[in-house]
C-alpha cells in the first residue's frame, strides 16, 4: 500500500481583537463558512486545503477524516495565546449522511477565522509555511441586495411521501426495523450571485438557540448537537419526538402535554437515546443521560430532548466520536444498518449531506458538531461564485420524520411541513 502524501506544514497565528458584535458580515457572501449560536461562534474566509472524501471512497484505508485531520494538525506550527474553543488551527466540516452517497465529505481549512465567545473576540490566520505573503486581516463587507428563492415539490411529493411512510410501516410490521426516518425534498432555485449570508442571518436571528451553519453550500439551523468535545469531556443532545406549536398559549400547553404522553414519540425517543449511549460507552467513562426527556421549545415546534455527558476515556477526538455516532437512530432508525437499507430502497433521492454531521474541529481534536437539519444544499462552490449573470442556482431543501409502529402517514407529512418551515421561510 502506498503511503499517503505528507500534508503541507501550516503556520497558524491567533490573536485577540476588540469585541466583534456581528460575525456574519466577515464571511464570504457567495460561499460563507459560518458556525454560530446566540451570536457566538466562528466564521472562515478562504481555503488553504483540508480533506475531501469523494463518492465511493468510504472504504479506502486513507479516507478517515479523523486520521487525515490528525496528520494535518501534527504538522502545524500554532501560536495561540487566546486558547478558547475555536481558536488556533480550525477546519469546518460537512460530511455525507450515507457512505454510498454521490456527494463528497469535506474538511475546509480557511485562511482566516474570526471568532467570538462571550466578551472575547479573535482573528486566526492560517497559511502554508512556504507561502510568499502573509494573510491580510479581513474587513466586514456590506450585505448584497435582498433576494428570494423559488421552491416547489421535490422528487418525493406529498402523496409520494405518504406512500413511503406506508411502505416503512410494512417494513416495521415485518420485523425488518423498529424505526426508520424518512425524508422528503423540495427543489428550487436561488438567483445567481445571491448574498447567501442573508440566509444565514435569517436563520440565526429567527432560531438563536440552534446551531446556524454554512459549510460548502450546506446552510441551515440545527437544533440537534451530535457531539461537543472540550478538554477531555463530551456532551450530546438527543432529539426525537416532535409536535407543532399551538396557535395560542392554551393550545401550546396542550401540545406539550400530548407530546410527553405520546407512546409513539416516547418510543421513538428511547430508540434514539439508547443508540447514542451504546455507541459512546466504548469511548467514554462516567457516561450519564437524563432519566426522562425534557421538552425543548423552538419557535415552530416542540421536541423531546435528552442531554448526554461523559469523560473521554480513549483519547478520541471530536471526529472520532462523530464517526462512531453517525448515523444516529434520530436520523436513520433502528437497527441502523437495516434502517439504512430501508431508506435506500424507499427514498428516491440521495440525501447528500442532509442529516449528516456538520461542524468544526480544532488542532487538539476538540470541536462542536451538529446534525445537518432544517437545511438546504445550495449548488456547488463554482455555481455559487461563477454562474453567468441571470442564471439561477439549484437549491434542495430537506425535512424528515421518524416512523415507528403506530405512525400515521398524514401526521408524519405534517411533521415534515413543520420542519421545513425554518429553511423555507428563510429562503423566501
Amino acid at each position: 500500500m502506498i503511503d499517503p502524501p505528507r500534508p503541507p506544514r501550516l503556520v497558524v497565528d491567533t490573536r485577540e481583537i476588540d469585541r466583534v458584535d456581528d460575525l456574519i458580515p466577515y464571511a464570504d457572501p457567495h460561499d460563507p463558512l459560518v458556525w454560530l449560536r446566540r451570536g457566538d461562534g466562528i466564521i472562515g474566509l478562504g481555503d488553504v486545503g483540508g480533506f475531501e472524501r469523494g463518492p465511493h471512497e468510504a472504504d479506502s484505508p486513507q479516507s478517515s477524516p479523523a486520521d487525515a485531520w490528525r496528520a494535518i494538525a501534527a504538522e502545524a506550527d500554532v501560536t495561540d495565546p487566546v486558547a478558547l474553543p475555536g481558536t488556533g488551527l480550525v477546519a469546518f466540516g460537512t460530511l455525507v449522511f450515507d457512505r454510498r452517497s454521490e456527494a463528497s465529505s469535506r474538511l475546509v481549512i480557511p485562511q482566516v477565522v474570526v471568532g467570538r465567545r462571550g466578551s472575547r473576540s479573535w482573528i486566526t490566520t492560517i497559511r502554508r509555511a512556504d507561502a510568499l505573503h502573509p494573510v491580510a486581516d479581513p474587513a466586514p463587507v456590506a450585505y448584497g441586495p435582498h433576494w428570494s428563492a423559488t421552491l416547489g415539490p421535490g422528487t418525493l411529493d406529498r402523496a409520494g411521501y405518504q406512500a413511503a411512510v406506508r411502505e416503512a410501516l410494512e417494513a416495521i410490521a415485518s420485523g425488518d426495523v423498529q424505526k426508520v426516518v424518512l425524508a422528503r425534498d423540495l427543489l428550487g432555485t436561488v438567483p445567481a450571485g445571491a448574498d447567501l449570508r442573508r440566509l444565514v442571518r435569517a436563520l440565526a436571528s429567527d432560531y438563536p438557540d440552534t446551531w446556524a451553519y454554512a459549510v460548502d453550500g450546506m446552510i441551515g439551523a440545527s437544533p440537534e448537537t451530535l457531539v461537543t468535545v472540550s478538554d477531555g469531556r463530551m456532551t450530546a443532545r438527543v432529539l426525537a419526538g416532535t409536535t407543532p406549536r399551538g396557535a395560542d398559549a392554551a393550545e401550546d400547553a396542550a401540545a406539550v402535554a400530548a407530546l410527553t404522553r405520546s407512546a409513539k414519540d416516547l418510543a421513538e425517543h428511547r430508540f434514539a437515546v439508547r443508540s447514542v449511549l451504546d455507541t459512546l460507552s466504548p469511548h467514554t467513562g462516567d457516561l450519564r443521560a437524563d432519566a426522562e426527556p425534557f421538552t425543548l421549545e423552538l419557535p415552530n415546534l416542540w421536541h423531546l430532548a435528552t442531554d448526554v455527558a461523559g469523560v473521554i476515556a480513549d483519547h478520541a477526538s471530536a471526529l472520532d466520536l462523530v464517526a462512531a455516532l453517525h448515523p444516529t437512530a434520530a436520523v436513520a432508525g433502528t437497527p441502523t444498518d437495516a434502517a439504512l437499507d430501508v431508506i435506500r430502497r424507499i427514498e428516491p433521492f440521495d440525501r447528500g449531506r442532509y442529516a449528516g454531521p456538520v461542524g468544526w474541529v480544532d488542532g487538539r481534536g476538540d470541536g462542536e458538531w451538529a446534525i445537518a437539519l432544517r437545511c438546504a444544499q445550495i449548488g456547488t462552490a463554482p455555481d455559487r461564485r461563477f454562474s453567468p449573470r441571470g442564471e439561477m442556482i439549484h437549491v434542495t431543501a430537506y425535512a424528515g420524520a421518524g416512523i415507528v409502529a403506530g405512525s400515521d402517514p398524514e401526521t408524519e407529512l405534517l411533521e415534515t411541513r413543520v420542519k421545513f418551515r425554518p429553511i423555507v421561510d428563510a429562503l423566501a
